[in-house]
């Protein structure tokens, strides 16, 4: 009796929503970043090693398909699928080299990791960057994804990175359509890697 009783309580568990079974946002957020710092004091690696191994860390932690509908917001409906498809990739290496370049500027700096705030299937992740002439706040805004949390936007000093783009991108899309947010996306990619490119090199 008391067999079936327990093996009942598994089989309701897993059935639950993944709020009884996902990671504290905080732990998730403070794994990730203490992995980046890392690699960005790991005097081996540099270059494209370096990049590469940020890159697959940011793309594990961070949602960027849904990060591309809120930007996009009502024009997102308007894409074909592969518009959809292009837009989440050159948007998804925009918010990259942005997020990764604000971090490589703090390698010898202490993160302070203050807290969450969970709100049904959203949470903040609050963090601080101490350096020696300022604490610089650093917001992880992140949405639940199944067992997991995924990080859909990062507030950095109060500017957040999806909201900075959302109005530029809803001008150019109403100006020039889809596929001229495209182009324009584009040349900005390339220009954001090749100076990155100068400066790690």
């Amino acid at each position: 009796m008391i067999k079936r009783f327990l093996i009942l309580l598994l089989i309701i568990a897993c059935t639950l929503p993944g709020s009884a079974l996902a990671a504290p946002p905080l732990d998730l957020v403070r794994q990730t970043v203490n992995q980046v710092l890392e690699v960005l004091r790991n005097p081996a690696l540099v270059g494209t090693a370096r990049r590469e191994r940020l890159s697959a860390l940011v793309r594990a932690r961070f949602d960027f398909a849904l990060m591309s509908q809120w930007t996009l917001g009502p024009f997102w409906r308007q894409a074909d699928a592969s518009q959809k498809e292009r837009f989440i990739t050159l948007y998804s290496d925009l918010l990259e080299t942005s997020y990764l370049g604000k971090v490589e500027s703090y390698t010898d700096e202490k993160i302070n990791f203050l807290g969450e705030k969970i709100d049904g299937e959203r949470a903040e992740v609050e963090t601080v960057v101490a350096t020696k002439s300022a604490d610089i706040p650093l917001t992880y805004r992140l949405a639940r994804q199944g067992d997991d949390w995924k990080v859909y936007d990062v507030v950095i000093e109060g500017v957040s990175l999806v909201r900075n783009y959302r109005s530029s991108f809803g001008e150019i899309a109403r100006k020039d359509g889809i596929d001229g947010l495209l182009k324009q996306l584009e040349q900005k990619v390339k220009a954001q890697e090749a100076d990155r490119g100068r400066k790690s090199g």
